[in-house]
């Protein structure tokens, strides 16, 4: 059967989890009623089944060709990229005064999550340039929003994100590529870009008019390291007086890397300035360039958590459906030895239960982060500073649950798993990548216990804790959870050196991540009943076998996140590698 998307349970996660009917009383949202939610998520679901799921398959067995500086997709591509713009789909938290609809990042992360759902590969498409439209609205100066931010928010042009070169990797500090400034002639006050950039998805390709790159380079002069970085604003076509297209600048796609998987989202290695001419525009102010990086991929963090969600329940979905039409076997212990349905056997209700319920758990996760982000907009600081805690257990727990699901999906179908035409093995490989860009999941955890665990001396992340653990008095192992969450917070925060905080930071960021989604998934059974379809009968024991079967699991991590380093360096690097 082909993807659907789960609208019941995303209405119900927005309600519950990120709370907009509250935002509905904040002027801002005004326009925001439950109907509205309802029909939104309806369309974008219909849209993605209907348009965007078809070209899945097609688009991994195809994928993106590049014929000299150009980047062609697939037919029908194009045709459903359009229908997507033209319904207004790409405008949807968009600012107002720029031709967007001005509603909650709630919504357009609902948007992402039914798109990626259908076709991974596609959605990074609009995931980029949410990144753009972030740093340029944040940072960039009112001539720049108002000649890019119109069409960037309506979907007529794209944008990319270029941070990474081959010898930096995730060490941003390290890039070379520069930025010498224009005196004279035409683009006087500009600034020629030289380098190249590597992994920049959506780098180049025929679905829009303009492609804006944001690129990260160092001016003459700039101070070593991150702090000498400076961001700028690079079309891939000059931008005319009446904001149309106008000459092609000197920015192209040098090749287009070959990818385990999402094969239809053109991931490219781009070339600036190989013939001195390609001209860019500084945003923000000189050697601040990290902090609009920061703005960028902040907003890509979410959403490549949400694609841990995306991969999770086109997996879910395909192995649900081919287990209840696989006939194999008689049920254990049954006397009638006719074979039935392998979703009937307790070893398949097991993985189908954890798939279930670790999609949902990180679907819940997902909408917390994406309700305190609208929160933290509205003026809410306390809001805002869960976001932050929040966003690093969403990327790495995200999509180690993505890859977790997308593995079991294999596992359901057998060895027809193993064999592309049932496109179980495709989940697997999209999402792979996802505990690698954006920051790795690593990074992110290291993030959670140096710079988010010390936000107002420890307090964000305990008052969390603490909350959860008062909420769940109908779910005790949540509780506890929460509880050996709280002590690992203080062993780190009362002293513990840095080393064995960063050995411990994966397990951590996974107990405190699985803490956070069992609570919301118990919020959300509590009033189940007023959910339609499958969800009343169906969300109690969701949320009941997370906290008897996940929760635990987490809980085992205590001892590894308290482990300390020692036993990592117990061998020198040179015998480690023997």
């Amino acid at each position: 059967m082909p993807y659907t998307a789960p609208v019941a349970d995303q209405i119900l996660a927005m309600r519950v989890c990120a709370g907009v009917d509250a935002l509905a009383a904040h002027e801002r949202f005004a326009s925001l009623s439950p109907d509205l939610v309802e029909a939104l998520a309806e369309g974008i679901g219909a849209l993605a089944s209907g348009e965007w799921a078809p070209l899945d398959r097609v688009g991994d067995q195809q994928g993106a060709v590049q014929d000299g500086h150009e980047v062609h997709l697939p037919d029908g591509f194009a045709a459903a990229y359009r229908a997507y713009v033209e319904a207004g789909w790409n405008s949807i938290a968009g600012a107002e005064e720029f031709g967007g609809q001005g509603l909650p990042f709630t919504l357009a992360a609902c948007v992402l999550e039914s798109l990626g759902g259908a076709n991974m590969a596609f959605s990074l498409l609009p995931m980029l340039t949410v990144g753009a439209i972030e740093a340029l609205h944040h940072h960039g100066s009112d001539a720049q929003k108002a000649m890019y931010l119109p069409k960037l928010i309506s979907g007529e042009w794209s944008g990319t994100m270029n941070l990474t070169e081959p010898q930096a990797g995730s060490d941003v500090g390290a890039l070379r590529a520069t930025a010498a400034p224009i005196t004279e002639g035409p683009h006087a006050g500009k600034w020629r870009i030289t380098g190249t950039k590597i992994f920049i998805t959506w780098g180049e390709h025929d679905l829009v008019e303009n492609i804006i790159h944001l690129v990260l380079a160092r001016t003459p002069g700039a101070p070593a390291g991150s702090r000498g970085i400076s961001l700028f604003v690079v079309p891939k076509f000059h931008v005319n007086a009446d904001g149309t297209p106008g000459a092609r600048n000197d920015v192209n796609v040098v090749s287009l890397e070959h990818k385990l998987g999402i094969h239809a989202s053109p991931t490219c290695v781009m070339g600036f300035g190989e013939n001195g001419e390609c001209i860019g525009e500084m945003v923000g102010a000189e050697n601040a360039g990290l902090k609009a990086m920061f703005t960028m991929m902040n907003s890509a963090r979410i959403n490549v958590g949400s694609q841990g969600v995306q991969v999770a329940e086109a997996a879910w979905q395909k192995a649900r459906d081919y287990a209840q039409t696989r006939v194999q076997s008689a049920r254990a212990g049954s006397p009638d030895k006719t074979p039935v349905a392998i979703i009937e056997h307790p070893d398949m209700r097991r993985m189908l239960m954890r798939m279930r319920a670790l999609t949902e758990g990180a679907r819940a996760l997902l909408y917390t982060t994406a309700g305190c982000v609208d929160r933290g907009a509205l003026g809410d600081t306390a809001a805002q500073a869960r976001a932050d805690v929040l966003v690093p257990m969403l990327k790495a727990w995200g999509t180690d649950i993505g890859e977790e699901v997308a593995s079991l999906g294999i596992q359901v179908h057998g060895g027809m798993g193993f064999m592309e035409e049932t496109g179980a093995a495709q989940h697997y490989r999209d999402i792979r990548i996802a505990a690698i860009y954006e920051g790795t999941n690593g990074i992110q955890a290291a993030d959670l216990v140096t710079r988010k665990l010390g936000l107002e001396g420890g307090a964000v992340l305990l008052t969390l804790l603490a909350e959860i653990e008062a909420d769940c008095a109908d779910a005790p192992q949540i509780a506890a959870l929460a509880r050996d969450c709280a002590d690992v917070a203080r062993w780190m925060i009362d002293g513990a050196a840095l080393d064995a905080r960063l050995a411990g930071s994966v397990p951590f960021l996974k107990m405190c991540a699985v803490a956070v989604a069992g609570w919301q998934l118990q919020r959300m059974a509590r009033v189940a009943d007023t959910a339609t379809g499958d969800i009343p009968r169906t969300k109690p024991v969701v949320a009941q076998w997370f906290a008897a079967n996940i929760a635990p699991e987490a809980a085992g991590q205590k001892a590894l996140a308290m482990g300390g380093a020692d036993l990592l360096y117990a061998l020198d690097a040179a015998t480690l590698a023997s």
